[in-house]
């Protein structure tokens, strides 16, 4: 992350990396818990890498060799690709078994939330070896896990919206998962990855804005989080519904739907998506207590600009500009 940008003058990334079978590149940004691993792991399409890239000049490759994906809960239904990944040759982190059968227990959590396992990337069968893509992305994709219930479950950004987001690096931490933690709390880390980074963020976000520009790659922010409302009041949106969102951004449906005005934040959101529920996609529809929707969604947009306090400085008016207005 220093040597990249400054000797090369090439983009290096916290990110996954995916290309489909016309050769289109995805890439996902993303913390702990917002689906990264998963998302990136498509059976439909080729995975580059898990964790960290460098979007060239002449295209995308992998700077790792191995995934690194949750555990918690994990079901060989809803993510056969990484469950499959896990046997001889991975390595297991906090997750307990059965010292007879020898069967993992994704379900413990008596150590930690955070269970883990490292797999070298050719245990997913459509893993691409070498781990390198001609193509420029033609999608970005923020995934966060918003716990407050605010945020779409998906929205179409604009360049300076994406350098925003981007700089924000937004998601939060559910009730449960950490001792101490009993409300959703925000977690600004930015540029998806704020303990990799050398140089000062906007230099990434500049550099990411301008190849997104040049490429016209779309930026999208797909919220895996809670739909209807918070924690205790909503529910976590369904993965087959989230995977009907990446689905549709990849095959081109999503970016030619008819959209609305989000308020508050300002975003671009569809008002129909290919196997997801037209109420899902507008979370003031969603919520039953009106009231309740607009605290909470003033109340999560304050948090954001008082934590873009610390990049505006080095930002153009439009960038600033391009966050919540409370």
């Amino acid at each position: 992350h220093y040597l990249q940008p400054i000797k090369f003058k090439q983009l290096s990334l916290h990110s996954s990396a995916n290309e489909g079978p016309d050769g289109d590149v995805s890439l996902f940004f993303g913390l702990s818990g917002t689906g990264k691993t998963t998302l990136s792991a498509d059976p439909g399409r080729a995975l580059i890498g898990d964790d960290e890239h460098v979007w060239s000049d002449t295209g995308v490759f992998n700077i790792e060799g191995g995934c690194y994906a949750k555990c918690v809960g994990l079901d060989a239904a809803k993510e056969p690709e990484i469950y499959g990944a896990i046997k001889f040759g991975s390595i297991l982190e906090n997750v307990t078994y059965d010292y007879y059968t020898r069967e993992p227990n994704y379900e413990d959590t008596g150590i930690t939330e955070n269970t883990r396992c490292a797999y070298p990337i050719e245990y997913i069968p459509n893993a691409k070896v070498p781990c390198t893509a001609t193509g420029q992305p033609k999608n970005v994709i923020y995934l966060t896990c918003d716990a407050f219930g605010v945020l779409p479950p998906v929205s179409l950004l604009d360049s300076d919206q994406a350098q925003y987001w981007f700089l924000s690096g937004y998601t939060s931490k559910i009730p449960g998962t950490e001792d101490g933690v009993t409300e959703p709390l925000p977690t600004f880390s930015t540029c998806f990855g704020q303990p990799f980074l050398v140089l000062h963020p906007s230099r990434y976000a500049e550099m990411l804005a301008e190849r997104m520009v040049k490429s016209g790659t779309k930026c999208w922010l797909v919220n895996t989080g809670y739909t209807g409302g918070g924690v205790g009041v909503g529910r976590r949106c369904p993965l087959k519904y989230t995977r009907a969102i990446v689905d549709a951004i990849h095959d081109g449906s999503l970016a030619k739907a008819a959209y609305t005005t989000f308020p508050i934040f300002n975003l671009q959101i569809p008002t129909s998506c290919n196997g997801v529920p037209a109420e899902l996609l507008d979370p003031t529809q969603a919520w039953k207590d009106k009231d309740a929707f607009k605290r909470e969604s003033t109340k999560l947009a304050g948090m954001f600009n008082a934590a873009f306090k610390d990049y505006a400085d080095l930002c153009s008016d439009a960038v600033v500009a391009a966050g919540p207005k409370v």
